[in-house]
């Protein structure tokens, strides 16, 4: 049976301080198949992949490619044996152009010059071959995020490489560019290519997988057929018990306005058109209002206009009816806004810091944590732990875990700690389920229905229409920089919505901020 396994992967073991990442897996992977693996945020997945990439060294375990054992002691030995892998924080060089990018560390050359025009040819005709259309001169710091990650796929079928890793490769693409994903991914496995396909979204899975291994916590329970089981099957094998897909949540209780924005234009910094144009809404105490849209609509700016990271042209933002518009932003969080960011490592997050200084950025200041300018290390590290305890993060050393150590998953659920635990008027809360598992998804959906219901007004921002359909009270649709619609998520369908989304349908009669 051995030679009908492309990677076999034997007995691995993977330790780092405080966390054993991968305890004793073994993992199989046909020619020619899809192959999801999946599990928790934290269970091991990246580890595991980042082990066959040659990042990692295990402790234990061998490792077979076509039934040969093998060592891989780093990306270099990977791309020999024709792996390749697309890494869940892409590893671009911003500044360069797609073009360098792909060719970067097996640049053509003759006699010791460059020889490019050989490469754009071979990069034209991969782009063509498998729909992977983006421009070669473009610099890779002005394209989108689905476009970087085109430029990643063909850096690998570059390289030729047969063994393809997929590390959470949906997490930051919109539904149409996750559907585009797919279809590459089903023509590059018709070729005879092999892919692992690291996930938590279960959808995704029971489209394109043909077999799917779960790890958790470190360990493997088990592989099996995806024709012969079911979105409910993965999650209990993932998360070890029944998970809710529906959002648990009584009708919303409106009662007055916390944010009231007018009138709010932003400019835009890639275009001279404005991003943001004459929007006007109210959210209460007890509601959450979603804003959906697809991405690159304006949302962004508007969070940032709404947050105080970039000004304004016009108009006036108001929060407990103090006008807002021109205040810094500490003095926004003090007047009662938290904010959960879209880009947790850029806003939301100091990498470097351990968790117990980046549970405290909002409030270090406070008395309890300072004394005469200087902070106070014994409350901060009580403040983590209670924290760490009640939010349930995985760190392998607790408080003083460096962040940038944490799987993606429990750095978004030390943001989500901070600004909740603010206990502020107005949550403002972009993509807070971004790149999580489902059991980190119920959680999260329920600390924010929580939120709702002790009264807070919660402004939700989101491009997964399930998240949009199941959590909002009302859905307000962005498209082009406006508000084109206001629906609501009892009575719309995500057809309608789509509409609205995608530009089709418009009802701006309706003043927005009628409930």
């Amino acid at each position: 049976m051995a030679d009908n396994y492309v990677v076999e992967m034997l007995n691995i073991t993977k330790v780092f301080p405080g966390i054993v990442a991968n305890d004793n897996i073994t993992l199989q992977l046909k020619r020619g198949e899809i192959h999801a693996l999946l599990g928790e945020n934290g269970a091991g997945k990246s580890t595991l992949m980042s082990v066959l990439f040659g990042l990692y060294q295990p402790e234990q375990g061998e490792i077979r490619i076509d039934g040969k054992r093998v060592e891989i002691r780093d990306p270099n030995d990977a791309n020999t044996l024709h792996i390749g892998m697309v890494h869940q924080h892409f590893k671009l060089v911003e500044c360069f152009t797609v073009l360098d990018n792909i060719i970067l560390g097996v640049e053509p050359n003759k006699l010791g010059f460059l020889q490019k025009k050989e490469a754009r040819k071979k990069v034209v005709a991969l782009s063509e071959k498998y729909g992977l259309l983006v421009d070669p001169d473009a610099l890779v710091e002005d394209i989108t995020v689905g476009m970087q990650q085109r430029t990643e796929i063909l850096k690998m079928l570059y390289r030729d490489n047969e063994i393809l890793i997929f590390d959470e490769p949906t997490a930051v693409l919109t539904p149409q560019e996750i559907h585009e994903l797919m279809q590459i991914m089903k023509s590059l496995a018709a070729e005879g290519k092999s892919i692992l396909f690291i996930t938590h979204k279960l959808n995704e899975i029971m489209e394109v997988c043909d077999r799917c291994s779960v790890l958790r916590k470190g360990k493997y329970i088990g592989t099996v057929d995806i024709a012969g089981t079911s979105k409910e099957e993965l999650s209990r094998m993932m998360v070890g018990r029944d998970v809710k897909f529906a959002v648990d949540k009584a009708p919303a209780q409106p009662k007055e306005t916390v944010l009231k924005v007018s009138g709010l234009t932003v400019p835009s910094k890639l275009h001279h058109n404005n991003a943001v144009k004459d929007v006007s809404f109210e959210v209460r105490r007890g509601e959450i209002v979603c804003i959906a849209g697809i991405d690159g609509n304006g949302q962004t700016e508007f969070v940032y206009a709404l947050s105080g990271l970039e000004k304004a042209s016009a108009g006036k933002i108001e929060l407990c009816g103090r006008d807002i518009s021109r205040s810094t932003i500490r003095q926004r969080a003090e007047a009662g806004m938290s904010h959960i960011p879209e880009d947790r490592h850029k806003h939301g997050l100091v990498l470097d810091f351990p968790l117990e200084d980046n549970l405290v950025l909002q409030r270090y200041m406070d008395p309890r944590f300072q004394k005469g300018g200087f902070i106070q290390r014994e409350p901060i590290r009580a403040y983590a732990e209670d924290l760490i305890g009640r939010f349930d993060i995985r760190s392998g050393q607790g408080p003083v875990t460096p962040v940038r150590s944490m799987s993606g998953g429990n750095q978004q659920k030390a943001i989500i700690a901070r600004e909740i635990d603010l206990n502020a008027d107005l949550l403002i809360a972009v993509q807070p389920t971004r790149g999580l598992d489902v059991g980190a998804i119920e959680y999260i959906h329920s600390q924010i229905v929580g939120q709702r219901d002790l009264g807070k007004a919660v402004l939700l921002v989101s491009l997964e229409l399930d998240e949009v359909m199941n959590l909002s009270d009302r859905i307000l649709v962005m498209y082009e920089g406006e508000i084109v619609g206001e629906l609501d998520p009892k009575t719309t369908t995500v057809e309608e919505l789509g509409l609205y989304m995608a530009g089709a349908k418009r009802n701006k009669g309706k003043e927005a901020s009628a409930s």
